[in-house]
């Protein structure tokens, strides 16, 4: 018990998991990522990083900018970067073998749900291998709520919520991988910010057929006119 407080102390005094931040700068914000963090860390040894850049320099990739900052880690480290003004977000561990503990293409997906998947491959793929590939690829925590318009008052809370959504879908599907609880996981909360998005798409969806069946109507009705 000794080691494990010591353990964990050490994590909350020497660990920033919010590891830069030049976004949102909200002291809440950084309190809750470093929270989920520590206790992600101190029960898997996995360090989960949030890195928010106002804008990556002299036009550098944002996987190069993380290849260079990761080597700086000695621990298994995973970086979630986000820039904001080259509307970049990226994942990048420094062990290739923790990539099997959490779904980054999930993660990454600018898809949340199946159906959404379903209609784009369908309008956007050029072969079947590309139909196969786009049509299995969704369930996005990050790219679909960054999409969300937001008034230039409300970008810095759409930032927040869409990283600590990401950052929280990571470290749970981490912490369910090796069988453990997160008292500070997102759990039910990160589905029902997912189910929020896919109301949202499928009442745009039954609006646009509406609105398609009624212009049809209404052309029938007057095309003597």
């Amino acid at each position: 018990m000794a080691l494990i407080l010591t353990l964990f102390f050490q994590a909350n005094l020497s660990a920033e998991y919010l590891y830069i931040d030049e976004v949102v700068q909200n002291p809440q914000f950084k309190a809750d990522i470093n929270k989920l963090g520590s206790e992600l860390y101190l029960k898997t040894g996995i360090s989960l990083k949030l890195v928010m850049l106002k804008e990556l320099k002299h036009g550098q990739h944002i996987v190069e900018y993380e290849k260079n900052l990761i080597q700086g880690f000695k621990e298994p480290t995973i970086l979630l970067t986000f820039s904001e003004l080259d509307s970049k977000v990226d994942i990048l561990a420094n062990d290739a073998s923790l990539y099997k503990y959490f779904d980054r293409r999930q993660v990454l997906s600018p898809v949340v749900s199946p159906v959404q998947s379903f209609v784009m491959a369908l309008f956007y793929s050029d072969s079947l291998d590309s139909f196969m590939d786009s049509v299995g690829d969704y369930g996005g925590t990050i790219l679909p709520i960054l999409a969300q318009k937001a008034k230039a008052g409300e970008k810095v809370g759409k930032y927040s919520a869409a990283l600590f959504n990401g950052y929280g879908d990571i470290a749970d599907q981490i912490a369910e991988s090796k069988n453990i609880i997160l008292e500070n996981g997102l759990g039910n909360t990160n589905k029902n910010v997912i189910f929020a998005i896919k109301l949202l798409f499928y009442s745009i969806v039954l609006y646009a057929v509406f609105a398609y069946l009624r212009r049809v109507r209404y052309r029938r009705r007057h095309k003597n006119d």
